[in-house]
C-alpha cells in the first residue's frame, strides 16, 4: 500500500460472477487461486484507494522492461495537435517490443511522427517513446472505445 508498487486486481465474494457462459477454459484461468484475476494492474495508495494503472494484455515488455501503455498515451495527448491515441506493442527483433502509437489529430491541426517522437522523448525514458507514430482515424466499438486488437494487427506490419 505504498502507492508505488503494482500488481494485479484479484477479488472474490458473492457479487463476484461465477464463470464465462460456455467457456470453462477461460473460467478456470480466470479464477486460479480462488480469486478472481481482473487482468487489471494497479498501485494501492495508504488510504487504501486504488489507481489502476493498465491492463496486463496492453503492458508493452521491451528489453525486460514493463511499458504502461496509458502512461505513453497520457504523454502524447498533452501534445496541442493530438484529439486521441492508443499505444500498442509493436514486435521488434531486438527488444522484444517497441511502443507504438496511433494518432487522430484536432480537426486544422498538423504534427509529424518525429515531432510527437521528440514531444514525448520531453516527458518520458527514452526506452518507453514511442518507436512508430501511425496517424488515422482509431477504430472504435459503437460505444466509442478504441478497439486496440485491430491496432495490434496493424502494428505487426507497421
Amino acid at each position: 500500500m505504498d502507492g508505488k508498487t503494482q500488481g494485479e486486481i484479484v477479488m472474490r465474494g458473492n457479487s463476484v460472477m461465477k464463470g464465462y457462459y460456455k467457456n470453462p477454459e477461460a473460467t478456470k484461468k480466470a479464477f486460479l487461486g480462488g480469486f478472481f484475476h481482473s487482468e487489471d494492474i494497479a498501485m494501492q495508495h495508504s488510504n487504501s484507494m486504488m489507481q489502476i494503472a493498465d491492463r496486463m494484455k496492453d503492458i508493452i515488455i521491451s528489453g525486460g522492461e514493463n511499458i504502461s501503455s496509458i502512461e505513453v498515451e497520457g504523454a502524447i495527448m498533452a501534445h496541442p495537435a493530438v484529439s486521441l491515441c492508443a499505444v500498442v506493442a509493436k514486435p521488434d527483433d531486438k527488444w522484444g517490443e517497441v511502443p507504438c502509437a496511433f494518432v487522430e489529430l484536432l480537426p486544422g491541426k498538423s504534427a509529424t511522427e518525429t515531432e510527437v517522437i521528440g514531444f514525448v522523448r520531453g516527458k518520458l525514458a527514452g526506452f518507453k517513446t514511442p518507436k512508430r507514430v501511425l496517424f488515422q482515424d482509431l477504430p472504435k466499438t459503437s460505444t466509442g472505445k478504441i478497439q486496440k486488437f485491430e491496432l495490434r494487427v496493424i502494428a505487426k506490419t507497421a
